[in-house]
């Protein structure tokens, strides 16, 4: 008998796997970011931001879109990485884009309790300790600690299930997003446009280094290709349609809320996208209604991020680039359990470091984001170069030159996040950033001797003998 390796179910429709990427690209940000956006850049200015950053996506986008139709396993840039550069650029690509996950959980983690808060403002108790000037109680991490538990749970016992909560869930954010939009067509004030620009360019680039953690999803879609039971060509198509649709999604909601609130209602605002729609709509039912469906999109992207980041941490674990525990199947949910726990684990500590962690979050998974864009472009060239002849059921464009614009986009995004530019990282964010490359690199270094592998032939060894 031969030892095969642990397969995954395909259980995933067109809806879901189209659902999966719109709720982890829409998520909770646009309704947390919205004023940070404005005050930042200025409405125009905003929305140049995320024009640009959308260009950025969109080509990306369409060289995952072509990878992910001719090579639908699960990974995503794992697999399309190690096909054209080997074992350590794909062990980089893939941790880079985990850490882009873990960043997003985290964020969720810490983005519930925010939301609590909003809606009860004063249901902290338990004083634990300050933490860049913010207070942080035991009821608030509790929160944030209750509900990655649950998300957990949810992904723990199967996709499917998770599917269709997450499409309940992301009809509730569109639904919210649609009325801000069109009560700021309907009752939004043009002048409070003014300011179109804030800091110029330098206000342009601190939204900018926003976009990759917002839009970071679509590549979901390429992690569960081989849970999809979609033709391959249409993988390609729905990627693409849900880039389009989140871009055009929070071009509008930066539209709808600058046309709501002026900069003074900016400048005093805790949450604007809720203070917008209670402003369009005249009563604070509907901030309340917002806030919800921000409650909602909390739990879509944190529900997308556990699958995503837990897929790309079984695929490297299946190519003995990781300890084998972490590609362990369930043996009846047949959903990668432990690396949901690692990564279920990591969510749990985050609202242990407050409110400020948000945008800690936010910065230090965009450059791990970008790299991983970066080396998907180049694996685009490469495959191009070297096998032409792959079968591409979804091809973009006759020429490499997508991915080449796609390389390009990221070289200048990372470029951004450097010491000296306007929009650098600071230090916690240098911090977490570090800190995940450094246990990277031990994993990297194993990796390289071939200790995991090593594990994994002696136990199929074993195996043998006992047959």
């Amino acid at each position: 008998m031969q030892n095969q390796k642990p397969e995954l179910n395909k259980v995933l429709s067109r809806l879901d796997v189209f659902v999966l990427s719109v709720g982890a690209m829409l998520g909770w940000g646009w309704v947390v970011l919205s004023e940070a956006w404005l005050t930042s850049a200025g409405s125009l200015g905003t929305v140049l931001a995320f024009i640009i950053g959308g260009l950025l996506v969109t080509f990306v986008g369409l060289t995952y879109a072509e990878l992910a139709s001719a090579m639908p396993k699960v990974g995503g840039e794992h697999v399309y990485v190690h096909r054209a550069m080997g074992n350590k650029a794909a062990f980089i690509a893939s941790w880079a884009i985990t850490l882009g996950y873990v960043s997003v959980v985290a964020f969720e983690a810490v983005a519930l309790p925010t939301v609590i808060e909003y809606i009860f403002p004063n249901y902290q108790v338990g004083y634990m300790w300050t933490i860049a000037g913010w207070d942080v109680y035991a009821s608030w991490v509790l929160v944030g600690v209750g509900g990655s538990i649950f998300v957990m749970a949810i992904n723990y016992f199967g996709l499917k299930p998770a599917a269709k909560i997450q499409v309940i869930l992301t009809a509730s954010v569109i639904l919210m997003g649609l009325m801000l939009i069109f009560g700021s067509a309907f009752n939004g004030n043009s002048s409070n446009f003014e300011p179109l620009f804030i800091n110029g360019a330098t206000g342009i680039m601190a939204v900018l280094i926003m976009v990759p953690f917002l839009f970071i999803g679509f590549d979901v879609i390429p992690q569960t290709a081989e849970e999809a039971n979609v033709p391959p060509r249409d993988i390609g198509k729905l990627l693409i349609f849900s880039v389009v649709c989140a871009i055009v999604f929070y071009i509008l909601i930066a539209i709808g809320v600058a046309s709501a609130l002026d900069g003074a209602a900016l400048s005093t605002t805790q949450l604007a996208t809720a203070d917008a729609m209670t402003t369009l709509f005249g009563s604070a039912i509907f901030g309340k209604l917002l806030i919800v469906g921000g409650v909602a999109g909390i739990l879509t992207s944190w529900n997308a991020f556990i699958i995503g980041g837990s897929r790309v941490i079984f695929a490297m674990a299946q190519s003995d680039m990781l300890p084998k525990w972490f590609a362990k199947l369930h043996p009846k949910y047949k959903t990668p359990s432990n690396a949901i726990l690692f990564i279920g684990a990591l969510a749990v500590v985050s609202p242990l470091l407050g409110r400020p962690a948000l945008v800690w979050f936010v910065n230090s998974g965009g450059p791990a984001i970008v790299i991983a864009y970066l080396m998907v472009a180049i694996a685009f060239i490469l495959l191009r170069k070297r096998e032409p002849e792959m079968e591409r059921p979804y091809k973009s464009g006759k020429t490499p030159i997508v991915g080449w614009i796609a390389t390009i986009f990221s070289i200048g995004f990372l470029i951004i996040y450097l010491p000296g530019m306007p929009a650098a990282l600071i230090g916690p964010e240098w911090a977490i950033f570090g800190g995940w490359f450094l246990i990277g690199f031990y994993y990297f270094v194993q990796m390289s001797r071939g200790k995991y592998k090593q594990i994994v032939n002696e136990d199929k060894s074993d195996k043998k003998m006992s047959m």
